[in-house]
């Protein structure tokens, strides 16, 4: 009798601590947990791991675009420190869990997911933002060459914040991002953190405007240019 009530007593304690070190029961939060969550750790890393056509229509503000059907996810993720928070997100939830489950097998000890994503989010009335901004621990150049993967035209625009030219662009690049967005995707990148991608591409003037077309460069100009300019690329 005492071993049988032992034997309960361990099932229960076990049962207990395998709840208590669950991620899914901790660590996939509601849309206003989440952002509860992201206020705390301002500075923590926010992937969205959708596609980048998707990241441009909308996203959470400050997030980084890391593609999970992409090629380089793994090497995307391996830069981030994996001892620090970090927050996924996708449109309803599923690619986020692959990419956080992914990311706890690497060693990732507190990855927060937002439970039923961005649309869930949407519907809770919190904030986003369709500025295309890429936020980027320093982006390797099969991150930057699956950006291009689209039917669309792609700007590329590599910017600096201490840029005055790139100041005064900015905010007729994010007119262009939403008013041609059937047909154009805008993409903003900081030059001062990818340094070595500007060298992959031989980029060492700012602002610099690349136009793609499946793939393959149509335009490119250095140093400022009037929207209208831009916009004739574009037709």
């Amino acid at each position: 009798m005492k071993k049988h009530y032992l034997g309960l007593l361990i099932i229960a304690v076990f049962s207990l601590s395998s709840c208590s070190n669950g991620q899914n029961t901790k660590y996939n939060l509601s849309a206003t947990e989440f952002d509860s969550q992201l206020k705390s750790n301002p500075s923590a890393p926010l992937i969205d791991v959708r596609t980048p056509d998707e990241f441009s229509k909308g996203h959470l503000q400050n997030s980084i675009n890391i593609d999970w059907n992409g090629n380089s996810f793994d090497t995307e993720i391996a830069k981030l420190d994996k001892s620090k928070p970090v927050f996924v997100y996708c449109l309803s939830g599923g690619r986020s869990g692959q990419a956080a489950a992914k990311m706890r097998e690497n060693g990732f000890k507190e990855v927060y997911e937002l439970q039923g994503g961005i649309m869930k989010w949407r519907g809770a009335n919190l904030p986003e933002t369709t500025s295309t901004v890429m936020l980027s621990m320093g982006m390797s150049k099969q991150h930057y060459d699956s950006l291009l993967i689209s039917n669309k035209l792609v700007l590329i625009d590599f910017y600096a914040d201490w840029c005055a030219p790139c100041k005064k662009m900015k905010p007729y690049l994010e007119e262009i991002s939403k008013q041609m967005d059937s047909t154009v995707t805008v993409i903003r990148i900081n030059a001062d953190d990818n340094k070595s991608l500007m060298k992959a591409l031989s980029i060492d003037e700012l602002p610099t405007l690349l136009i793609y077309k499946k793939e393959t460069i149509i335009w490119r100009h250095s140093g400022y240019t009037a929207k209208e300019d831009v916009v004739a690329q574009l037709k």
